[in-house]
């Protein structure tokens, strides 16, 4: 744990306050500390003083989509080490490949299973589930 007792501070980007809500209620009751970001490129104005561990990050999003914005972070060498998680109703394979090559961690299918980007949020932090 940080010295803040929480387990890391996750950057959430995403267009729907609804998403961004269910997102952060779960990751705060896990112990996260949780800071909010509504597109990409809020995403990258935000990054350096958010300092987070993990990023979850929407695909489509309006100014920066989620597929340039992890882009530009790995070419970012003080976030380039950031993990990130892709959460996006765009499950084809090409969307996959096309975030693996923008250097997405974690691709995860919308709707999702709150549970399960908890687990996944904890182990890309480095506290995986006892």
């Amino acid at each position: 744990m940080s010295e803040s007792g929480s387990l890391g501070r996750v950057l959430v980007v995403d267009d729907s306050d609804v998403i961004r809500h269910l997102i952060t209620v779960n990751l705060e009751l896990e112990g996260f500390e949780v800071i909010q970001a509504y597109d990409g490129q809020d995403c990258l104005d935000r990054v350096h003083e958010v300092n987070p561990v993990v990023i979850t990050l929407d695909a489509v999003m309006p100014r920066l989509d989620g597929w340039r914005t992890a882009s530009r972070l790995r070419q970012d060498p003080q976030v380039k080490h950031v993990k990130i998680v892709m959460v996006t109703a765009s499950t084809q394979a090409a969307d996959r490949r096309r975030g693996a090559e923008a250097g997405v961690d974690v691709f995860m299918a919308k709707p999702f299973d709150p549970g399960e980007l908890v687990r996944t949020v904890r182990e890309l932090a480095g506290h995986p589930a006892d």
